[in-house]
This record gives C-alpha cells, sequence and structure tokens, in this order.
C-alpha cells in the first residue's frame, strides 16, 4: 500500500508542473521588486494583461524594520504580519490585487516565515510599530522570546557556524535574523 501511495504523490507532484496556475493562454511571471502597489496595479491593467503576462511577483508585503538608507534587504527583516511598506498599506494591496485578477493577471507575493527583524535593538516598522530585538519582542505579532529558536540553537554564538549540519541551519540564526520556531502551534497560527 505504502509504494501504491508514494508511487501516486510522485505523478501527482509530476503533472503539477504542467499546471502552473495561470489563467488560460497566459504565460510567464515579472518580478516587480520593490515596486508601489499601485504603479503595479496600473503595470496590469497597461502593460501586463494586455500583453498575457500570467504574474507578477512581488516584495514581502508585510511590516518591516526600517534599516538606514533604506536598503532592499529591509524587506526581508518582518517586525509584524501587518500589510503596510513603503510599497503601500492594506488598502492598496487590496486594490491592487483585484485590479490585477481583473484583468488575468495574478500577484505572487514573496514572504518570509522563517524569522523576523535582525538582532540590533529597538525601532519602528514601516507601520509604526514598536519592536526590541534584544527582549526578542514584537507586540505586532505578538511574538516573545518564548518564540524563537535560540534554545534549540546548540552553538555558541547562537548564529549557524556549520552550514552542514542541519540543525544548526534549522534551529540557528541566519546573519543574526531572529529565527522562529516553527515547533511552536503558536509560531504556525501566528504566521
Amino acid at each position: 500500500m505504502w509504494m501504491f501511495i508514494t508511487l501516486l504523490c510522485l505523478v501527482v507532484s509530476c503533472a503539477s508542473q504542467w499546471d502552473p496556475n495561470f489563467a488560460p493562454g497566459r504565460a510567464g511571471i515579472v518580478h516587480l521588486f520593490e515596486w508601489h502597489w499601485d504603479t503595479i496595479a496600473d503595470e496590469c491593467e497597461k502593460i501586463l494583461g494586455p500583453n498575457m503576462w500570467a504574474g507578477v511577483q512581488i516584495s514581502p508585503p508585510n511590516e518591516n524594520r526600517i534599516v538606514e538608507g533604506r536598503p532592499w534587504y529591509e524587506r526581508y527583516q518582518p517586525v509584524s504580519y501587518i500589510l503596510t511598506t513603503r510599497s503601500g498599506n492594506r488598502v492598496t494591496f487590496q486594490n491592487m490585487v483585484q485590479r490585477c485578477n481583473a484583468v488575468g493577471v495574478k500577484i505572487y507575493a514573496d514572504v518570509v516565515i522563517n524569522h523576523m527583524a535582525k538582532d540590533v535593538g529597538s525601532g519602528k516598522g514601516t507601520g509604526g510599530t514598536i519592536f526590541d530585538t534584544v527582549a526578542q519582542s514584537f507586540p505586532g505579532v505578538p511574538y516573545s522570546h518564548f518564540d524563537f529558536n535560540k534554545p534549540n540553537c546548540h552553538t555558541s554564538s547562537g548564529g549557524i557556524e556549520n552550514y552542514q549540519d542541519v540543525n544548526q541551519v534549522r534551529n540557528c540564526r541566519l546573519q543574526k535574523l531572529l529565527d522562529l520556531n516553527h515547533s511552536k502551534t503558536y509560531v504556525r497560527g501566528s504566521i
């Protein structure tokens, strides 16, 4: 029986490559990294939809830490799951999705679910939410020190020291980003 189930899973996963979940007759995805949600909606209506593009991959839409100089990678340092970034807010995000879908273009969001912001201290996110990485406090979710993997990481630095060690890669910090403990039901539910 297990062999039949394994074979069925293989067949289904192989067949899924032929169904990319695009609207009929469409192909291709563009990545409009760092674009404003209103500008993406305009692009869908004026260029992508009429030219039969299938989708747009967007930057992470959730609130992130503001990094001095505003580099692109700040978008990969979440402080909450509130939909407010320099690309827009929840209203402009919903408007973009509706407008793009109306012309046959789907939105594919780049999401960050493994970690929160870098361990650098306290601050405010792009939506005004306060956070404190030293205390591991993210009240916008909310997460506390109980929700992170530090106790499960068995390195002296708390970070990944050996990328060949699956336990370190799974449970330690990458580049000082606070690693979420996905074994907790609360963390998975919050994500």
